[in-house]
């Protein structure tokens, strides 16, 4: 999938371009509980996720 198109939906809708990149995993679970707390450090770890 285009990078910059996952970027845009992680900083909008980290959960989805998580799922996209990686999947259902522990790294979907991670980012979900990242964004019940918070939602920056959720979208901070799609980032990281994305363009890893």
């Amino acid at each position: 999938m285009n990078k910059v198109v996952l970027i845009i939906l992680a900083i909008f809708l980290p959960p989805i371009a998580v799922f996209l990149k990686s999947g259902v995993g522990k790294d979907l679970l991670i980012n979900i509980i990242l964004c019940l707390l918070m939602f920056f450090p959720g979208m901070v770890h799609a980032l990281w996720t994305v363009t890893k």
